[in-house]
């Protein structure tokens, strides 16, 4: 179930990979938030959850959205992880499918390659169009809204 050829197993592993890093971006981003403002909250009558999910959590919106833009980006384009755990024909990534176009003949199914490179890019715009409104909304509003 999380062994070789084992989607499972893949996405373990790339979640591993990506906490790390992520981890990091997201703390230095966490670490320029004002204290003021949780204090400001507290001062009301928040909790801290109440202070959390009201205050911090819209402002780390555009973190938290680069953040997942990386991970998608990361997760659709690697090659090396997937081709070694993925062995069968059933389990493949989008870039050892790819690959395989032209493991076999060398040039022989490069317009198909092409095209589906070309389709490989179609889902990264789509995350980054949806996840936009977050980052620049995040990034226009500041911790005042009036």
């Amino acid at each position: 179930m999380f062994g070789l050829d084992s989607v499972w197993g893949v996405v373990l592993l790339y979640i591993g990979g990506q906490v790390g890093v992520n981890t990091w971006l997201i703390k230095g981003f966490f670490d320029s938030i004002p204290t003021e403002l949780d204090d400001a909250m507290r001062i009301d009558g928040c909790t801290h959850n109440q202070a959390f999910v009201r205050v911090v959590l819209p402002l780390a919106a555009p973190v938290l959205a680069i953040s997942a833009l990386l991970v998608f980006i990361a997760t659709i384009n690697e090659f090396l992880i997937a081709s070694v755990f993925l062995t069968g024909d059933d389990a493949r990534t989008l870039a050892v499918g790819l690959f395989g176009l032209l493991a076999d003949q060398r040039n022989a199914n490069f317009g198909m390659f092409a095209a589906g490179t070309l389709l490989t890019a179609v889902p990264t715009v789509l995350v980054f169009q949806f996840l936009q409104r977050y980052i620049v909304h995040g990034l226009t509003a500041g911790a005042v809204k009036g």
